[in-house]
């Protein structure tokens, strides 16, 4: 069975909606976790850490604003509302609580796939290709597929590994500390755990006392020059 394109977290409380938004997605390969309330959303967040969560805001129990600034506390994961609210307080107050796109419903699929690929390319910063795959020198990531390779040798990892190497890449250049990253990558709980795997060591650098960063481009080269 082939790789899904990205691992989705739909929560939606209205069940024709979601059968319908569902279908679609996974139609176009992707994988798609369901939740019909805040809290069943939160604990499949918890479980699952998708790769990007869209989000009606209307919803029973814990609303979809809670919902957001939850996530927001631990990740940087993208966050579509999906929303009947069209009134610009409502956008305004979903984008500053930590939502990244806000789209109004009724919406057409064409339009919430352009913004599912836009939204999944910036996780990954710049260094996208036209197929989707990630290139910072040597060092390939494709998602699809996901898999690593340097020099177009595969780097066997962990899906726990991938997850890492993949949070870093959407940070080029910039230093993640190491709570935020393990937060992000396997939750709060392992927030205190050691240092990541030492297969990791020739793609990422440690900043003492700071965290971690993907080695740029030059980096990258430099060091196989040496």
């Amino acid at each position: 069975m082939s790789q899904p394109l990205a691992r989705l977290l739909l929560v939606e409380d209205d069940e024709p909606t979601r059968h319908a938004v569902a279908t679609n997605l996974i139609g176009h390969g992707y994988a798609v976790r369901e939740a019909s309330d805040g809290e069943e959303a939160l604990r499949h967040w918890e479980e699952g850490r998708p790769d990007l969560v869209l989000l009606d805001l209307g919803l029973p129990g814990i609303d979809g604003l809670a919902v957001v600034r939850r996530i927001r506390r631990d990740a940087t994961t993208p966050i579509i509302i999906l929303s009947a609210r069209d009134q610009e307080r409502d956008k305004v107050a979903a984008l500053d609580a930590g939502a990244d796109d806000y789209l109004i419903k009724p919406f057409g699929m064409a339009e919430l796939h352009a913004r599912l690929r836009a939204s999944l390319r910036r996780t990954l910063g710049g260094n996208i290709e036209v197929d989707g795959r990630v290139r910072i020198g040597p060092l390939e990531l494709d998602p699809v597929r996901r898999r690593v390779a340097v020099d177009d040798r595969e780097v066997h990892l962990t899906p726990r590994q991938y997850e890492l190497l993949k949070a870093l890449l959407g940070n080029v250049g910039r230093v993640v500390s190491r709570g935020r990253l393990l937060r992000a990558v396997w939750g709060v709980e392992y927030a205190n755990e050691g240092h990541p795997d030492g297969r990791l060591s020739g793609l990422i650098v440690a900043e003492p006392g700071v965290g971690y960063r993907v080695r740029d481009e030059e980096e990258m080269r430099g060091a196989r020059g040496s």
